[in-house]
């Protein structure tokens, strides 16, 4: 498993809200594919999601989003944790 940071560029504004019923559909929907999303940060205004997610591989990320919801990331990058 590796840690990978995903990043969603909506057209226009997003609320909290909507995003947690997004994760909330990635978690009921992760482990078919083991996948872990931990955590997700929102810029509202700028319409941007940044999703944390210990994953096989950045495919079955993706892969979570596609079937959850429909909202694939538009970057995902292999990360490193510090401390």
């Amino acid at each position: 498993m590796a840690l990978y940071m995903d990043v969603h560029t909506l057209d226009g504004p997003v609320t909290m809200a909507d995003v947690a019923a997004a994760h909330a559909a990635d978690l009921a929907t992760q482990d078919q594919h083991g996948v872990h999303y931990l955590r997700y940060w929102v810029d509202e205004s700028a319409g941007k999601i940044f999703c944390l997610v210990d994953a096989p591989d950045a495919e079955a990320a993706n892969t979570v989003h596609r079937e959850a919801h429909g909202l694939v990331a538009d970057e995902i990058h292999l990360v490193n944790e510090g401390v």
